[in-house]
């Protein structure tokens, strides 16, 4: 079962798997967006619809994969959004918007699989991350919280389910040449203080899509199958060619850190 089939990472995915042999539930909100990857592969696809927000269509997502194909082996919870802003620019609403989204939606899908695994003694949990998932990125302050949480959810479930069969794989992919740029939200009310950190990185963002040829959605969608292959595949995986770039110095300066002040004795009360 892969969400947010529509367009982007997710269709890509989906074009892949089903390419592959593989049976596959594909969901969208807007599940006539499929109709030509199920006509394509009649046989072994199926459409759902499917927003993240709504718990009935989690469960009758799940039912729906049950009925038609006994089960679910992969769960890949890719649909999300970008939320642009400022911490001091995002409101309350917005905020919420953004969690419900891409961190709710992904634990409520989830949990709806969950019985399933437990039944079949197996399952494997893909959670579509970010390298915001582990490097704040300025303008965007709700998306990169909603990643941190993700990461922080799924982790938690490694280690709550893994003695059931349950796998878990945390995504960390960099750039990719998607609507996800172009589709950003931008916040009801701007600050004028935050212009020159804002815009510096929405036009960042929005550069993802001069290199279709490096950064495709095909890139990801390979790597994804070939993680689905995997006897013992990893809890995380960066994909993409900037995402060692963007990682490895966050990781090292978080360990730098660490070290600095187990050293100097900041974290014993004197």
């Amino acid at each position: 079962m892969v969400t947010g089939c529509s367009s982007g990472l997710g269709q890509a995915l989906a074009a892949r798997l089903a390419a592959e042999g593989e049976q596959v539930v594909a969901t969208a909100r807007r599940p006539e967006t499929l109709d030509g990857l199920v006509s394509r592969h009649p046989d072994n696809v199926v459409a759902a619809a499917l927003d993240v927000r709504d718990p009935e269509q989690c469960a009758a997502a799940v039912e729906r994969a049950v009925d038609a194909f006994g089960g679910v082996d992969v769960l890949v919870n890719n649909a999300a959004y970008g939320q642009f802003g400022t911490f001091e620019e995002v409101s309350d609403a917005e905020l919420a918007a953004q969690f419900d989204t891409n961190v709710f939606g992904p634990w409520r899908l989830t949990r709806a699989v969950l019985p399933v695994w437990r039944a079949q003694h197996c399952g494997h949990a893909v959670f579509v991350s970010s390298v915001a998932g582990m490097v704040p990125f300025p303008g965007l302050a709700a998306y990169t919280a909603s990643k941190f949480a993700v990461e922080g959810a799924a982790e938690s479930l490694a280690a709550e389910a893994g003695h059931l069969g349950v796998k878990v794989t945390i995504l960390q992919p960099g750039g990719f040449a998607t609507a996800y740029s172009t589709n950003l939200v931008l916040p009801e009310h701007r600050i004028a203080d935050y212009t020159l950190v804002g815009d510096g990185m929405l036009d960042v963002v929005r550069s993802m899509n001069d290199k279709p040829d490096i950064n495709s959605p095909e890139l990801f969608a390979d790597v994804v199958w070939r993680l689905g292959q995997m006897d013992s595949p990893p809890l995380r995986l960066p994909i993409g060619p900037d995402s060692e770039t963007l990682l490895k110095p966050a990781y090292d300066a978080r360990r730098s850190e660490f070290d600095q002040m187990i050293k100097a004795g900041h974290h014993t009360v004197a």
